[in-house]
């Protein structure tokens, strides 16, 4: 059996908590535009994949090579999910951006588990960032006019 310090425990909470708090803002986007994943998806996704990676660390150690095995795990489970944003209807598929970013998220979450704290920020500004501000820009490629519509 396992022995948890209270140290380990504290530094587990923490972890999750920045993994939650970093995948907030995107599933707030997500939610704001009304899409099929939103407020509460993406902190699942992001603390679930954090968890993952905390129970390997925990089962397996820091450095196994099985510790492959848990990110494969995560990048086909993440995706799965991810497809499930997915629709076609016609020739036009919808939800893409969310599927992605439901992918970016469970990497963000993986990255906090593993102490990689630049990479999670990196992935949460990034992702938050290209869905508010490619907006304007998608609206001029899909020939919609309003561009000065607020996002």
């Amino acid at each position: 059996m396992f022995q948890s310090s209270w140290l380990e425990t504290a530094t587990h909470v923490v972890s999750l908590a920045v993994a939650y708090a970093l995948a907030l803002p995107v599933g707030w986007d997500r939610e704001k535009d009304e899409r099929s994943a939103g407020i509460r998806t993406f902190p699942l996704v992001a603390i679930a994949s954090c968890g993952f990676v905390l129970v390997g660390i925990a089962v397996l150690g820091r450095t196994n090579p099985a510790q492959a095995r848990i990110l494969e795990g995560l990048i086909t489970g993440v995706g799965f999910i991810g497809g499930g944003a997915i629709l076609k209807k016609g020739g036009k598929a919808s939800g893409t951006a969310t599927a992605a970013s439901l992918w970016a998220t469970g990497a963000l979450g993986a990255a906090v588990g593993y102490g990689l704290y630049d990479i999670a920020i990196i992935l949460s500004v990034t992702t938050f960032l290209t869905l508010r501000c490619s907006r304007p820009l998608k609206r001029v490629t899909n020939g919609d006019t309003k561009v000065s519509e607020s996002p």
